[in-house]
């Protein structure tokens, strides 16, 4: 017996600590404890005592100071003063205030719980307080009994019976304290406010119309209740009117600052400062400049600052890569920290959008640069393709024949040569290409791909000209295409067709395979994965063609019938 008394009071401590962080039956004991105080009166011996007992249990459930912190001398001397008041000035003044900020407090809750079992506890404990406050303890205040028996029925019976079904409900079991549970300090507000109302408007109606209590208090509850419906009806915009929610929003907003002159400077600086650190110093010298507000510090991945002066109370803000550390003159409330966190939100945007600005001038530069190697890549592939023609007549030609084929092609590989060079200095805008007869440059053509099996077929206008870069480079990469293709498929025909008018018109066609769907979808537009490469040369001539007013495009894709065709105008 000796050992299972031990074992038992071993677990007494366990079952004790479950017993204090379960908020539930703190509230529940705490709320006995009142009960037994009040049934007794205020003039009761016992009464003071268990009183006490009710503070220091509501000090245990209070969600206001976290369990964890440190008890300040200030809130020792506060607590203690309230002990010494109950003990040697208890009034029923006393008592009423302090049901009426009970009432604000549990209301507080209810606005912060989803859970719905929870909430309705919450509603039961206020229902007692509001019954207890308004049956039993005014009453007392205007020295009037409302029915001794009836009173004591509630007293003894009612409101003991609403603790017991409390205790019995299948309440969820809500945040101990410094988990996240929250009083909401605005609700809680307006809650004591209503009922300090009721209590001063049932004297008033008492004092001035000389009612019995009972009417009243009916009076009174349906005045503030026909209030509150107006209020509510008034909360959202009706005929014209902007609403009291509009109205208390922009206050909120503005708390401590005006926030449309905040924002416009910060949006300011966004756009005239292009480093998102200089933006930064920026926004947080603007954050320390608000009154309540005395050190900033924050922390990015390119690197940290701070400005202000350093102490008071200290709220740390992570979004995103960005952290800031801030301190403001006095502990923040709930709708301050709620505000911060809005600056804070608005800074962080800038600060990200300030990050992609500086990382999309790179990618431009970036690209710039690919462009500008793709372009001289692409042009001396096409220089060494034609020099690969030259020296391939040279092997089916006679001396005599090759020597004017070369007087021919040598200065224009020296132009087009100088013109790949010059890309590798700055860039500078494309300016128009060299107009040539479309006679000529057909000639040209033909000459430097004549013995490759290539079938030639044209209609040229005698006065037609071109843009020799543009036919250059599209024909060029167009016929080293087919020829990479008759590699694969040697029973593949390839054919060229001029036409130059009003408009002039390259097609290049082959019986080989179509190209894939999923290829033909991204040709011209980006680069693709092909069998023989990336698809960057037909890009590059798309984008000049573009450039000088043509369009290269894929115009037939059937099995045995592929063409490229490159149309744009003519110069007559």
């Amino acid at each position: 017996m000796a050992q299972g008394g031990v074992r038992r009071l071993a677990h007494f401590p366990e079952f004790f600590g479950r017993l204090m962080t379960s908020r539930r039956w703190l509230l529940l004991g705490m709320l006995i404890l009142l009960q037994l105080a009040m049934m007794g009166g205020i003039q009761d011996p016992l009464s003071r005592p268990l009183l006490v007992a009710h503070l220091g249990v509501f000090l245990l459930w209070q969600p206001v100071w976290q369990a964890e912190l440190r008890v300040r001398a200030g809130a020792t001397l506060l607590v203690a003063g309230a002990m010494l008041v109950i003990l040697f000035a208890l009034s029923w003044w006393l008592v009423a205030l302090w049901l009426a900020i009970l009432f604000g407090m549990v209301g507080g809750r209810i606005f912060g719980s989803r859970a719905p079992w929870l909430r309705l506890f919450y509603l039961g404990v206020m229902v007692y307080l509001l019954v207890l406050l308004l049956i039993w303890v005014v009453p007392q205040l205007v020295s009037t009994a409302v029915g001794d028996e009836f009173t004591l029925f509630i007293m003894r019976f009612l409101l003991p019976g609403l603790l017991l079904v409390m205790a019995f409900l299948p309440v969820e079991e809500e945040p101990g304290p410094g988990t996240g549970a929250v009083v909401d300090l605005l609700y809680s507000l307006i809650l004591f406010m209503v009922v300090m109302v009721l209590i001063l408007g049932v004297f008033a109606i008492m004092t001035v119309a000389r009612k019995p209590y009972l009417l009243a208090v009916v009076q009174m509850l349906f005045s503030l209740g026909g209030l509150l419906l107006l209020l509510g009806w008034l909360w959202n915009p009706r005929f014209g009117f902007a609403g009291l929610q509009q109205m208390f929003s922009t206050y909120l907003l503005n708390v401590g600052t005006p926030f449309e002159h905040w924002l416009s400077r910060i949006a300011r600086a966004a756009e005239l400062e292009k480093d998102p650190q200089g933006f930064m110093s920026f926004a947080a010298r603007e954050l320390a400049s608000l009154p309540w507000i005395r050190f900033v510090a924050w922390r990015t991945p390119e690197g940290d600052g701070r400005t202000g002066q350093e102490g008071g109370h200290p709220v740390t803000l992570e979004m995103g890569d960005l952290a800031l550390d801030l301190s403001t003159r006095h502990t923040a409330s709930p709708a301050m920290l709620l505000h911060m966190r809005l600056l804070a939100q608005i800074v962080w945007r800038f600060y990200e959008a300030k990050r992609r600005e500086k990382a999309l001038r790179q990618l431009t530069r970036l690209q710039a640069i690919y462009e500008t190697g793709a372009r001289l890549t692409h042009d001396v592939k096409n220089l060494l393709q034609s020099l690969y023609g030259l020296t391939s007549a040279a092997e089916q030609s006679d001396s005599e024949a090759y020597l004017q084929l070369l007087k021919r092609q040598l200065p224009t590989f020296t132009n087009r040569l100088e013109g790949a060079l010059s890309k590798l200095h700055v860039p500078q805008p494309d300016a128009p290409s060299e107009l040539v007869a479309a006679q000529t440059w057909w000639d040209n053509l033909r000459t430097r791909y004549e013995g490759r099996g290539i079938e030639f077929t044209d209609s040229i206008a005698a006065e037609a000209k071109i843009r020799k870069a543009v036919f250059d480079s599209v024909a060029e990469n167009l016929l080293d295409n087919a020829r990479q293709k008759r590699l694969l498929e040697p029973q593949a025909r390839v054919t060229v067709d001029f036409r130059a008018g009003d408009v002039a018109t390259l097609v290049v066609c082959d019986t080989g395979l179509p190209v894939p769907e999923a290829v033909a979808r991204l040709l011209f537009h980006s680069t693709v994965d092909s069998e023989n490469g990336l698809g960057i040369g037909l890009y590059q001539c798309a984008r000049l063609a573009e450039r000088h007013g043509y369009r290269l495009r894929l115009s037939e894709n059937q099995p045995g019938f592929v063409c490229f065709e490159l149309a744009g105008p003519a110069s007559g």
